[in-house]
């Protein structure tokens, strides 16, 4: 297989997760040749690491920029927002997209308007796993039989504060601070609860999964539960992640998938 072409969106902590895969000869099979973000010494600062080690990257202003890169994939670790508007162009383009932002594909139009255009131009937008894992689990059972989810979040007060559920009364108190289907959560949780959105489009879809919220006082990281139930299955996957950095491997996996001959 020829050497793949690649491009980040989005140039914080979890790209730099990326970089470092690469450094490490992990991404072997990948070659970076351009990045964009909104911060655009963030863009550069990941071009000039790539340059120093001899290979050529262009630090981008503007999507429009990047996009005229040509990459093979696009990593995009920026936001639900920032996927919206990168995905119909890139997939047009001829670039494919491995993302974190699922959240974005909430949206049953969008989502649908994704699908039909990566079909028609013979690209694909892959679902890195984030901060949960279990795709293949929810995937096979909602294929053999009718099923329920449910996905609980447990996270402390800090993350929530620029939130609409913020109150001063959970920096000192357990609650439940969000019930609702996915739908729902991403609406309010934008950056949050991508993962919730992941697991319901692997599943019974975003209207039908129920999420939950809970915060509790001096948490550090998050844990997500999710349960599938069915006639025949009760599966469940609980994954407690202390910092986000499961969230920037688990994009490196996705990219070792993709070109591996011996696919998970």
């Amino acid at each position: 297989m020829r050497t793949q072409t690649l491009a980040i969106v989005g140039c914080g902590k979890l790209a730099n997760i990326v970089v470092e895969a690469l450094d490490k000869g992990l991404l072997s099979d990948y070659k970076l040749i351009g990045t964009y973000s909104r911060t655009f010494e963030k863009a550069q600062h990941i071009a000039n690491h790539i340059q120093d080690s001899g290979e050529h990257c262009t630090a981008c202003s503007s999507l429009e920029q990047l996009l005229d890169l040509k990459p093979d994939y696009i990593v995009e670790t920026a936001s639900p927002a920032a996927l919206k508007a990168l995905a119909i162009p890139a997939l047009k383009n001829g670039s494919s997209i491995v993302t974190l932002s699922i959240g974005a594909l909430a949206d049953a139009a969008f989502y649908e308007l994704v699908k039909k255009t990566a079909s028609e131009h013979g690209t694909r937008v892959h679902i890195a796993s984030g901060a949960i894992g279990g795709f293949d689990v929810l995937r096979t059972v909602s294929l053999m039989e009718e099923s329920t989810v449910t996905f609980d979040t447990t996270k402390g007060p800090r993350p929530l504060r620029k939130t609409p559920v913020y109150d001063e009364i959970i920096e000192t108190e357990e609650r439940q601070v969000f019930e609702g289907n996915a739908i729902e959560a991403i609406a309010l949780f934008p950056t949050q609860v991508n993962v919730s959105v992941a697991a319901a489009l692997a599943s019974t879809g975003p209207e039908h999964v129920k999420v939950t919220i809970t915060s509790v006082p001096d948490y550090v990281g998050d844990d997500h539960r999710i349960e599938i139930k069915s006639k025949q299955i009760n599966a469940v996957i609980d994954v407690y992640s202390q910092t986000a950095q499961i969230a920037g491997w688990s994009v490196v996996n996705t990219l070792r998938n993709i070109t591996s001959p011996i696919a998970f």
